[in-house]
């Protein structure tokens, strides 16, 4: 075994061992606890980038952990689809934590970067597993650490969201594990891939519990996407989270949406039966009212952030609109327009920070406020990050949205596809010239000068969101390399057969 054979461990494990590290540096050493978590996620990119080529030959490689084979032991898997996720994750990570130095929020508690080590470590672990337990741990390692990453900084508005945050989660995490008991009891293991293989012999007095338990799996990862109506959790815990988490919490829905990516082909696809494509009739009626809702959150909201919060939303329901075509043209361009959402979510947490940084009271209200400092250099990016999000060119969101277009015409009722993505780009776009007009071009009477402070405003804050609009300007630029990698990720998660046969080792047909 080379050590290649180690890349899908190397995830989960560096940022495993970087969380105690962090916590028993920072008391004494403080530099060299947030030396020790840059380093750790730079790990993590580097290690994300080696899988993103080891799985671009088309094998899904496997790790079984402890050396127990399939389906009886833990399996990590790595295909492109995983490859895609780490690097997202990791590189969102490296924005995130730069901002949080950069602006000290991580000083105001002892856990921070224990917590945000915690974190990532869930979610590659999410994107790695490869049995239903091991994503069900994962998930609650991950929601464990942003409850504790939300409620950073304290704050009673921070207190009342994390408690809703909270109790959301509580009862998703039941009935994610109401639906594992019942795909065990009916199936005798919790392999995605073995299971994939065994729902078709069910039989068919069973058939109903195994709807039952498909359906109870679609609602949980649509509460973790925040589909609608599963969605009112999300604008008022992002809204009031320290702006570096809700960056980092850009990729939490996200986290639902690859679960239905992975899960749904794999094991309700079309060998699963009378069971096949259970959730499917359900997903595609709430994508186009999520994007809907989304956008129109977007025009009404009364602060910047709380816009970024409906704008993660919005994009969360176009994106699906693609999921629901379960082909791998609709797939591979959502994979594509999924990474791009991603960071210019982030983008928008960021720059409503550097405003509310700069305004007298510290608040990025959509109304008039004396001028602050750096007003035309981030208004630029405001403007940047708003383009990005509703999807106009020249940046990656635009071809996204082409893709998605393209790629759903000849799906049934295309034309309501097509409509809810226009108007709502539309409905985003007038959303975010109204915020953006009254925040960087109208002053208040009150004070005709600079706001408090303001005028000797660092501009370390801004580099975040710089790197943030970049990356998408590349993602642009390499959007002929990204869109053939995110069609053949896609072509690899619908072929069940050779996911099966690469962890459980058996000519499955």
């Amino acid at each position: 075994m080379s050590w290649l054979d180690h890349l899908p461990l190397l995830p989960v494990a560096i940022p495993a061992l970087a969380a105690p590290a962090t916590l028993l540096l920072l008391r004494r050493h403080p530099a060299w606890g947030i030396g020790v978590a840059f380093a750790s996620c730079f790990a993590m990119l580097g290690t994300a980038l080696a899988l993103l080529g080891y799985a671009g030959d088309g094998i899904v490689h496997v790790y079984d952990v402890g050396e127990w084979p399939a389906p009886f032991g833990i399996v990590l898997v790595a295909d492109r689809l995983s490859a895609i996720m780490l690097t997202l994750a990791s590189v969102l990570a490296l924005v995130a934590l730069l901002h949080a130095v950069v602006t000290r929020v991580d000083r105001k508690g002892w856990h921070f970067h224990p917590l945000f080590q915690f974190q990532l470590m869930g979610l590659n672990g999410a994107f790695l597993t490869g049995d239903l337990f091991n994503l069900f741990v994962f998930f609650e390692v991950l929601l464990i650490a942003s409850y504790g990453l939300l409620l950073h900084g304290q704050g009673p508005a921070r207190l009342k969201a994390g408690v809703q945050y909270v109790v959301v989660n509580l009862v998703g995490s039941s009935l994610f594990l109401i639906a594992l008991g019942l795909l065990y009891a009916l199936t005798g293991t919790l392999n995605m891939a073995d299971m994939g293989m065994r729902v078709a012999e069910i039989a068919p007095a069973d058939q109903g519990l195994l709807r039952i338990a498909a359906l109870l799996l679609a609602c949980v990862f649509a509460i973790k996407a925040a589909i609608v109506p599963l969605h009112l959790w999300l604008p008022r815990t992002y809204d009031v989270a320290t702006p570096a988490v809700a960056g980092l919490f850009a990729i939490m829905t996200k986290v639902g949406v690859y679960s239905l990516i992975r899960v749904v082909p794999q094991v309700f696809g079309d060998g699963a039966g009378a069971a096949a494509w259970t959730p499917d009739p359900f997903l595609w009626p709430a994508a186009l009212v999520t994007a809907a809702v989304g956008f129109a959150g977007v025009f009404t909201a009364r602060t910047l952030s709380e816009q970024a919060s409906y704008a993660i939303i919005g994009s969360t329901g176009t994106l699906l609109i693609a999921v629901a075509g379960w082909e791998q043209a609709t797939l591979g361009a959502a994979l594509y327009y999924l990474v791009h959402s991603t960071i210019a979510g982030a983008a928008l947490f960021l720059v409503a920070d550097a405003v509310a940084r700069r305004r007298a009271g510290a608040t990025d209200n959509c109304s008039p406020a004396p001028a602050f400092a750096q007003r035309g250099i981030i208004a630029l990016m405001f403007m940047a990050a708003a383009i990005a999000t509703t999807g106009l060119p020249p940046l990656s969101g635009f071809i996204g949205k082409l893709l998605i277009l393209q790629s759903v015409t000849g799906q049934p009722d295309w034309g309501w596809s097509w409509g809810v993505i226009l108007v709502t780009t539309l409905i985003g776009v007038i959303g975010f010239a109204r915020a953006g007009s009254v925040v960087f071009w109208k002053e208040s009477e009150s004070d005709d000068g600079v706001s408090s402070g303001a005028a000797a405003a660092p501009r370390s804050d801004l580099v975040a969101p710089a790197i943030a609009l970049v990356l998408l300007a590349a993602l642009a630029a390499g959007a002929g390399p990204a869109t053939t990698y995110a069609d053949e990720a896609a072509a690899q998660v619908l072929d069940r057969a050779a996911a099966a046969r690469a962890v459980l080792g058996e000519d499955v047909q």
